[in-house]
């Protein structure tokens, strides 16, 4: 179970919190969303729970443990809003292999059929793939690291309507093994995938009621 506990985000810089009291549960094998306007601290939340920055007070926990920015960084793997943007290697095997240089085919082979890009060569480059298989590459990044929680940032902005639902049919097969947690500005698209849902606006989290897909135990 993840937990947050009265998390606050308030840097220097800002004359007001940027999150407030943030409390959330959520279970594994769920699929967690939290939508808000731009400029509600959707991605600012994505970015502590990733362990990217430390919250002002509260706390973040795995199984009742709390956990700093460290463990966090162990714990949850974060694919950005346009991940596509972030892409450094030539090929699809080199992206897969930044920071994991020993990284063997069984591993490799196992992450892309997870998102079901197995049929791609290893050579192609990432930039020549579609919007939709950039997002599964950026995913597939991701679960090489082997992490309990994934986190995503508005993962169909962008892309046309034949992507979108190719990325929310991954998204209810990836829930079948990881528990997800994705931020949007549309609740409307994924809100039938979702087992929990909150709404964030000027940094204030409010639970929404159930959705048809929880109700029905999918």
């Amino acid at each position: 179970m993840l937990y947050l506990r009265q998390l606050t985000y308030h840097p220097p810089a800002s004359s007001v919190a940027i999150l407030n009291h943030i409390g959330l549960e959520l279970g594994a094998q769920q699929l967690g969303l939290i939508y808000g306007p731009s400029g509600s601290g959707k991605s600012t939340l994505l970015e502590l729970m990733a362990g990217f920055a430390k919250p002002t007070e509260g706390s973040i926990q795995w199984r009742e443990q709390d956990l700093d920015p460290e463990s966090l960084r162990q714990l949850a793997g974060l694919v950005f809003q346009f991940p596509e943007r972030h892409f450094c290697g030539r090929t699809i095997l080199d992206e897969l292999r930044l920071g994991h240089p020993d990284l063997k085919k069984e591993q490799i082979d196992q992450a892309l059929k997870a998102v079901g890009l197995d049929t791609l060569p290893l050579t192609s480059a990432p930039h020549s793939l579609s919007g939709g298989q950039q997002r599964r590459l950026a995913l597939a990044v991701q679960l090489i690291r082997k992490p309990y929680v994934l986190l995503l940032d508005e993962p169909t902005a962008g892309l046309d309507w034949s992507m979108r639902q190719q990325i929310i049919s991954l998204l209810k097969q990836l829930k079948q093994r990881w528990t997800l947690l994705v931020v949007s500005h549309d609740a409307d698209e994924l809100a039938m995938l979702a087992d929990r849902s909150w709404q964030l606006n000027h940094g204030t989290l409010t639970p929404m009621a159930s959705t048809p897909m929880a109700e029905a135990g999918v």
